[in-house]
């Protein structure tokens, strides 16, 4: 990886989330990884943070590269594709981090079938993320090892064999942060109602998801817990848990957040299948 020349197409944070896991594990040399956006003062900006080669023409900067990451606004992207149609060099693979758009569809439009797809989320930002991907039949091995090193560098990765799992990932995990600042969000307003300062309801609720989290991972390094025994755990017959989530249940708490899921994941369907320059909205910064 240290020789291969990686230009991102498009220079957002998620680009910059690459661009810093991959230099702080020291898997890429500066002078290698190339940053092209319509907008020279961001490209500078990454030039000064991180020594990055600096470009305002995409067809310039993917001209030696051996891994092409796609990371622009989806109602940019056929713009894109057809400005890079024919210029990706055959060695290449193309990487994508463009919710919603299919792999027939960026190569189709790049004229280029060694393309891998992938769902990252906001945590990726501080290489704490989760990813979802899938190679074409054309990507060969050592381009897998490729996207598999530079989409670790935004946390952990899970490579699939079936498209239809990208949806679901977006669904899931591409929007899960949105859901869990939401769940927050409302813990905070409670414990505000309650009457305690807002930093301080804040403090407790955040500590209280992160120990959460922690608590059912170290359980899970020697035997594998069902989320459901450990909240098992924490409610006592007749008492304060116990009548909260009898409170959410009959809220339809756990329905709620099913159907959210269901919801996003058709709209993520719906993405892939709608006409150039149509504007939406989601969660991991990749739309607006």
């Amino acid at each position: 990886m240290l020789d291969k020349k990686i230009a991102f197409i498009g220079s957002g944070a998620m680009a910059e989330a690459m661009i810093s896991g991959l230099l702080r594990q020291e898997l890429a040399k500066p002078e290698n990884l190339l940053a092209s956006d319509a907008r020279p003062e961001r490209v500078e900006e990454l030039h000064q943070l991180y020594s990055t080669q600096p470009y305002t023409k995409n067809n310039l900067a993917v001209e030696l590269a051996d891994v092409v990451v796609l990371s622009v606004k989806p109602q940019r992207l056929t713009e894109v594709l057809g400005g890079l149609k024919g210029a990706i060099p055959a060695k290449a693979v193309v990487l994508s981090i463009v919710a919603g758009a299919t792999i027939a569809k960026i190569s189709n439009g790049l004229d280029h079938h060694a393309v891998v797809r992938s769902m990252p989320n906001t945590p990726a930002q501080i290489g704490e993320g989760i990813t979802v991907w899938m190679a074409s039949p054309d990507v060969n091995d050592a381009q897998k090892e490729m996207a598999c090193t530079i989409l670790g560098a935004l946390g952990k990765e899970i490579m699939v064999d079936d498209e239809n799992y990208l949806d679901m990932a977006t669904a899931l995990s591409g929007t899960g942060p949105a859901y869990v600042f939401m769940f927050m969000e409302a813990m905070i307003d409670a414990g505000v109602h309650m009457g305690f300062s807002r930093r301080i309801s804040e403090q407790l609720v955040v500590q209280t998801l992160k120990g959460s989290v922690l608590y059912y991972e170290k359980l899970n390094e020697k035997a594998n817990v069902h989320v459901a025994a450990m909240r098992n755990q924490v409610t006592s017959p007749g008492g304060t848990t116990a009548e909260a989530l009898y409170y959410l249940e009959k809220a339809g708490f756990r329905t709620s957040i099913s159907r959210a899921v269901w919801a996003a994941y058709q709209r993520s369907l719906e993405l892939g299948k709608e006409k150039p320059g149509h504007i939406t909205e989601t969660n991991n910064g990749n739309e607006k």
